[in-house]
């Protein structure tokens, strides 16, 4: 089963993707996959914060673990909605999820 997400870019452009919940993606993965300017350098392991995201509404995402919160409190660009893709996996609660990409640096 696919869920819906909403991607704003950079630019400012939403992209409404189809995101499969049976493959153990992440978000990263998934822009990666639809060609959105994610760099993912570090593969997934929460060490680079290239795919580092807002997000925009109020879904129920999985609990930010400690890699992550240590990243994050090293990224440029840091809110209090921020997270990174590589750490949220997709599954059917993400249905409606709307995230925006955070500046590169």
């Amino acid at each position: 089963m696919d869920v819906l997400i909403k991607i704003k870019d950079r630019e400012g452009v939403i992209h409404e993707l189809q995101a499969p919940t049976d493959m153990a993606m992440n978000i990263m993965e998934l822009c990666k996959a639809y060609e959105l300017p994610v760099e993912g350098t570090c593969g997934g392991m929460a060490m680079c914060a290239s795919c580092q995201c807002y997000v925009l509404n109020d879904i129920a995402l999985p609990e930010m673990g400690d890699e992550e919160e240590a990243m994050l409190s090293e990224a440029f660009y840091v809110k209090s909605n921020s997270r990174l893709g590589c750490q949220i996996p997709i599954t059917t609660d993400l249905e409606g999820l709307e995230l925006e990409l955070a500046p590169e640096y």
